[in-house]
């Protein structure tokens, strides 16, 4: 090993909590950095991959047979900006009949000769390509559960064919949910029924902008009211990367707080490393070493533990994005889910190119100090730093340690100003992950609609097939328990809801349209814009819905696949992320004639001020036991494993921060107390007991992390007002005011003391330490 080796390895372990922090910061850095990056990077690799190889449609439109012809539509393929168009292709909304492995649930249906080539190519997972009427071959992404060599029945449309399954398969940009060949389809549409489906890609796609510059050029010279639903690539895309995109803008927060906090770490390790080793410098170019080895020997020492931390960093990086991604890539086939090796070399230049600049600048003194004077300087700190504050800290009616500790700070400025600056990152990592649970929490309140009391499930919906000997179940008539519940002693508000499915035009797949009896305004459900529906014909939806169907509050939707199509106006714009947000809340009579005899039906409760929740169900069941129902205590509760995730990621992180904070405090006062050891003798040889040399010491930080954590709160809060929007954004939600609003008057006093927190706990172990020291070999240190 080379003598500089030699020097920067003794350095390294010789200062070992330096090191540990220094390795500690860069590695939660590296971790998050790695992560959000390899997130923002490859969480659309596995749609990129399977749209480029099937080129999929950069819009789909599906248009009304009645308003345009099929020879007009072939020639909209010729618009400009179209580099290749597929179809007209007919299409159909129909609804099989329940097989008992799959609800009754509305699906479209197109007429295709074949998979196709040019666009959307539908990829065959099993099976083969229907070839003659009575074939059907099924989405993969479909509600339908199914297999080839099975049968699905359609009963609604005239003649009520049953088709045998033959496939499998999967449109990268979810064109349909069952595909026949074109001489199928007048089977499964009624006279006047139907539309047409035109595929389009277009020289010019990467934008939302240039995608609908694209509609309106294909769509100029058709007849106006001939669209009834598009469908951008962009949309099914951003839904696919949904889930993995929620995770970036937070990871993103805490890898740039771990890079500033490393960043202040190596500067100050390094700064105070010269300050403390002057007559070691001194020793060093003695013995020959130049000034720019002495740079490099202590820049080194900073870059070693740097470098191990970036190694781990990299590796629990990769740890966490791989789970992360990997339900992505399951549904696309995609083998390309390993983390970007651009990504990782990235990372790891910046992170240590970071450090090292950091240190050779904190170090650059080191190279310019003079042999002489080098050798000169002792270990004491520079006489009188700070004597102001010591003499007005002196006058203070206070115990002689506690204003000896409070006058220290100001003896080192700008050691303390870096250990507040490490308790103030600290600060505003727990400020930032306290807000984000909250509003997480705001957010699964939301989607739970837990607000009721009381709630009578809906019974599960039969769809097994009838066996015989096997008698019908009872079902529990709606309106009996509406009106057992009533009656009921107790009762305060109530409403019910009924559940089922049905399609819009654009976007394929089905929405679920919950129907209300009864006003169920203050069930939990948060407004974003508009209000809430207090007529027929009126709904609010998720602002997924809005994006997805390309509408807004004030527009209108048809909900097909019922007994009969249903428009309704939106009237508001709602937070529930369900089913990717595609729900539809409207009032169950819009729905009497398209749906009728609704037996699936929940009902929810809150009693009346002052009644017993307990007793007000044990009650309620009595009346609800004849009619087949029951009630518990509590709304319907949600979960979500993504919330879980992202807590459980945040608190790692965030413990990690607040641990790099902690050891920065620690190092800063055991550095400072290493330095006073020989006042610390005076002090003791005076009568200063231990009980008062940790008081001193701790006193010694109380400012520090009483400012720290003051500036923390606020910037934490900012964090959060910038960060929480931006994921609700990447999951393709809208935030109101209510989920973001978490902090309170009563809430921010205790994040403000956690800065306090973490700088007595960084001092305690140096306070002991100087407690135990020996008063006559404090005395004897140089």
């Amino acid at each position: 090993m080379s003598v500089l080796g030699g020097v920067v390895r003794s350095g390294v372990g010789r200062r070992r909590v330096h090191t540990l922090v220094i390795g500690l910061a860069t590695m939660m850095a590296v971790a998050a950095s790695v992560l959000g990056g390899s997130l923002l990077v490859v969480s659309g690799a596995p749609f990129d991959d399977a749209f480029a190889g099937q080129r999929g449609a950069h819009l789909s439109v599906r248009f009304d047979a009645r308003e345009v012809s099929a020879g007009q539509l072939a020639e909209s393929g010729e618009a400009a900006g179209v580099s290749a168009a597929a179809g007209p292709f007919r299409t159909a909304t129909v609804t099989p009949r329940s097989d008992g492995r799959s609800p009754a649930w509305p699906m479209t249906v197109v007429g295709r000769d074949g998979p196709g080539r040019d666009v959307d190519e539908v990829a065959l997972l099993d099976g083969r390509w229907p070839t003659r009427p009575g074939e059907i071959a099924v989405s993969a992404d479909s509600s339908v559960v199914t297999a080839p060599g099975e049968e699905i029945a359609f009963p609604s449309p005239p003649g009520g064919p049953t088709l045998t399954v033959v496939g499998v398969a999967r449109s990268v940009t979810r064109t349909a949910d069952a595909w026949v060949v074109p001489s199928q389809m007048p089977a499964l549409t009624g006279p006047g029924s139907g539309g047409y489906q035109m595929l389009y890609r277009f020289a010019d796609a990467d934008t939302a902008a240039r995608v609908a510059a694209g509609g309106r050029a294909v769509t100029r010279s058709l007849p106006p009211g001939a669209v009834v639903g598009e469908q951008s690539w962009l949309t099914v895309r951003r839904s696919a990367e949904r889930d993995t995109a929620l995770y970036v803008p937070f990871l993103m927060a805490f890898g740039a707080l771990g890079l500033v906090m490393s960043v202040l770490i190596v500067g100050t390790v390094v700064a105070s490393a010269v300050g403390t080793g002057t007559r070691r410098i001194g020793v060093l170019k003695a013995v020959g070493f130049t000034p720019a080895q002495v740079v490099r020997a202590y820049a080194g020492q900073a870059l070693v533990p740097a470098a191990v931390g970036t190694a781990l960093g990299v590796l629990a990086g990769h740890l966490l994005a791989v789970p992360v991604l990997a339900e992505t890539g399951e549904v696309y086939g995609s083998s390309s889910l390993t983390v970007a090796p651009w990504v990782d070399l990235a990372v790891v230049a910046g992170a240590l190119g970071l450090v090292a600049a950091t240190a050779w600048a904190s170090a650059w003194r080191a190279g310019r100090l003079r042999t002489v004077d080098a050798l000169a300087v002792g270990r004491g700190a520079a006489a009188g730093g700070g004597r102001w504050a010591a003499r007005l800290a002196g006058r203070l009616p206070l115990p002689r340690p506690v204003s000896l500790g409070l006058a220290r700070p100001f003896a080192r400025p700008a050691r303390t100003l870096a250990m507040g600056a490490a308790v103030l990152f600290g600060t505003v990592a727990v400020t930032f992950t306290a807000g984000m649970g909250a509003s997480l929490g705001r957010v699964m309140e939301a989607k739970a609609h837990d607000v009721a009391d009381v709630t009578v499930p809906a019974p599960p919906p039969d769809f097994g097939p009838r066996l015989p000997g096997r008698e019908e179940r009872p079902r529990a008539d709606p309106a009996a328990v509406a009106a057992a519940i009533g009656s009921a002693a107790g009762t305060g508000k109530h409403y019910s809801a009924t559940r089922v499915r049905a399609t819009v035009s654009g976007p394929t797949g089905t929405v679920d349209v919950v129907a209300f009896t009864g006003d169920a305004s203050w069930g939990g459900y948060t407004m974003v814009s508009g209000r809430w529906f207090d007529a027929p014909g009126e709904a609010v939806v998720p602002t997924p819905f809005l994006t997805a169907t390309g509408t807004r509050v004030g527009d209108t939707v048809t909900l097909e696949g019922l007994a009969e199509p249903v428009t309704v106006r939106i009237v508001g714009e709602v937070l529930d992320p369900r089913n990717d947000g595609m729900q539809v809340f409207l009032d169950a009579s819009t729905l009497t004639a398209a749906r009728p005899g609704l037996t699936e039906t929940s009902h929810h409760i809150a009693v009346a001020p002052g009644a017993d929740v307990s007793a007000y169900v044990d009650a309620l069941n009595e009346d609800l036991a004849p009619l087949g129902a029951a009630a518990r205590a509590g709304g319907p509760g949600a979960g979500g494993d993504m919330v879980v995730t992202l807590n459980a990621l945040s608190a790692i992180l965030t413990s990690m921060l607040v641990a790099v904070a902690a050891l920065g405090v620690l190092g800063g006062v055991l550095l400072d107390t290493r330095e006073r050891v020989r006042e610390l003798g005076v002090h003791k040889a005076l009568g200063m007991t231990p009980r008062q040399t940790v008081t001193m010491v701790l006193t010694s930080v109380v400012v520090t992390g009483l400012v720290a954590g003051a500036a923390g709160v606020p910037l934490g809060m900012a964090l959060h007002g910038r960060v929480l929007p931006a994921m609700g954004d990447s999951a393709g939600l809208r935030l109101p005011g209510s989920v973001l609003d978490v902090y309170h008057g009563a809430d921010v006093l205790p994040l403000a003391l956690g800065g306090l927190l973490i700088a007595v706990l960084g001092a305690l172990l140096p306070a002991g330490w100087a407690a135990r020291a020996r008063t006559a070999t404090a005395l004897r240190t140089e």
